[in-house]
């Protein structure tokens, strides 16, 4: 077991080569994350705050590559050689914050901090620009993958300083997943572009998810199918279009038997999705920017409901519904619409993620490549799918894209589950099983289509009530309407 000696970092391998990178923050992911970039033979020094994490690594995991055990942020320093680069792979908040506060008056300049962590954009661009005002570097980066991506090849979405970028690119494409022999790692983009795009990620992961339990449950609920039979769905859906790591890992939690009841363990798992704010950011943020990324805003207030659990139960003896029945006859005629809605409500989803991006790259000047942010995404993270692949295409066909649904594929995709996604919608609530994604995206892509909608309407009582203006089809220029004096019309911008 490694020990530190009158103020020496431990090492696994006596004097050996100075560390290249350091990483603070041994739980799981932190953990993970050291073990990946020893095995990939760079050296590395790890600190923990209890020093029975950074014990239980070394301890166990120590003949994987060269590592230092590190006992405090001093000897954490000492351990890198120059330009040193560290990353925080600490909870999101005032523990970045604080490790950054203890960092800094050990590094010298032109050290590089980087953090691993899902923290908050705006909290990156400020720590951006604290960092390099005091002579260091600085990179927030998105890390995807859970602790299986961690260890064995995880999406990494880094920004902040492309200089710094540059000193650790060997060592964090190397890392990464690759698939076709490209690495899930580029550089996104400036300050805290590179956790912006991470937030975006999990905001799809949470409509991509709501997607699947509403395709699982409306099954369940209708045809009366078991945690066996939809697994046997799930898994018979992912060698299709719709092959992904979600629809992977969907088939093998619902086949998964509960030791203790011998029932399916889905079956007894509370009904309740917990969350870490990662979507409900994405939400508040698309607000912010103007962007109606209605798919992940519904998976977000799904959670919420879901947490309702006492509420729902009283409410279930109390509100009445509908008997849900569908005949036996039409079972494969639902799966297949279920699958088609299924993959047209993720397109949309997509859809909305990718514009969302493209709103915040304009707002910010990032310069995001969605051809590159997809290519990325490929391996490694959890919303991973075969048809990133089509989406890196059509970036790559019209870099101006301005909607996915627009691009040839996606559009046909669409057209060819429309029927099946409207009557998938329309049984959903004929039967009483909310399916608040499916329909909220059928919705978005309803609105989306239209050349003109009712929005005349809404402009006009807002101009009634509160002189807000509105303009015209036929001619230029802002109007407003004196309705209830004489009703004449005024051009308010000197028309």
């Amino acid at each position: 077991m490694a020990q530190a000696v009158a103020g020496t970092a431990g090492t696994s391998a006596g004097a050996a080569e100075q560390a290249r990178i350091g990483v603070v923050g041994l739980a799981v992911m932190g953990q993970n994350l050291a073990r990946n970039i020893a095995r990939n033979g760079f050296p590395i020094a790890v600190y923990n705050r209890t020093p029975a994490r950074t014990e239980e690594l070394m301890t166990q995991f120590s003949g994987e590559g060269q590592f230092t055990a590190a006992y405090s942020l001093k000897e954490l320093v000492a351990a890198i050689r120059r330009p040193r680069a560290i990353i925080l792979m600490v909870q999101a908040g005032r523990a970045v914050d604080a490790v950054i506060g203890d960092l800094l008056p050990l590094l010298e300049p032109g050290d590089i901090i980087i953090d691993g962590g899902n923290s908050y954009f705006p909290d990156t661009e400020r720590r951006f620009k604290e960092v390099e005002s005091k002579g260091f570097r600085f990179i927030g980066t998105g890390i995807s993958g859970g602790e299986e991506g961690a260890l064995l090849g995880p999406s990494i979405m880094p920004g902040g300083s492309r200089e710094a970028y540059a000193e650790v690119e060997p060592i964090l494409t190397k890392i990464a997943a690759q698939v076709d022999g490209t690495a899930c790692c580029t550089f996104i983009g400036a300050g805290g572009a590179g956790h912006f795009v991470k937030m975006v990620h999990n905001g799809i992961e949470y409509a991509d998810m709501q997607l699947i339990a509403e395709s699982y449950d409306l099954l369940k609920e209708t045809l009366g199918l078991s945690a066996g039979e939809l697994a046997d769905i799930f898994a018979e859906w992912n060698k299709g279009e719709l092959d992904s790591y979600l629809i992977e890992i969907t088939a093998e939690v619902l086949r998964k038997q509960d030791v203790a009841t011998g029932t399916p363990l889905v079956d007894v798992i509370l009904d309740e999705a917990a969350q870490k704010g990662t979507g409900k950011w994405t939400s508040q943020v698309a607000l912010d920017l103007g962007i109606p990324v209605t798919a992940i805003t519904e998976a977000v207030f799904a959670r919420f409901l879901s947490a309702l659990k006492t509420e729902r139960v009283a409410a279930s003896k109390a509100l009445p519904g509908v008997e849900r029945r569908v005949e036996g006859g039409k079972r494969t005629d639902l799966v297949e619409s279920v699958r088609q809605a299924l993959y047209a409500s993720k397109i949309v989803a997509y859809a909305q993620g990718f514009q969302m991006m493209a709103a915040a790259s304009e707002e910010h000047g990032w310069g995001l490549n969605p051809g590159e942010i997809a290519t990325i995404w490929r391996g490694g993270c959890i919303i991973r799918a075969r048809f990133l692949n089509r989406i890196k295409d059509a970036y790559d066909q019209d870099p101006q894209l301005q909607n996915l649904l627009l691009a040839p594929y996606f559009r046909d995709a669409v057209t060819k589950a429309q029927d099946a996604w409207r009557d998938v919608v329309t049984l959903a609530v004929e039967l009483g099983v909310p399916v608040p994604a499916f329909a909220s995206s059928l919705a978005y892509y309803d609105g989306y289509r239209r050349a003109r909608g009712p929005a005349n309407l809404l402009q006009g009582l807002r101009d009634y009530f509160g002189a807000h203006t509105y303009r015209r089809l036929d001619k230029p220029g802002s109007f407003h309407t004196r309705w209830s004096q004489e009703g004449n019309e005024v051009s308010t911008d000197g028309h």
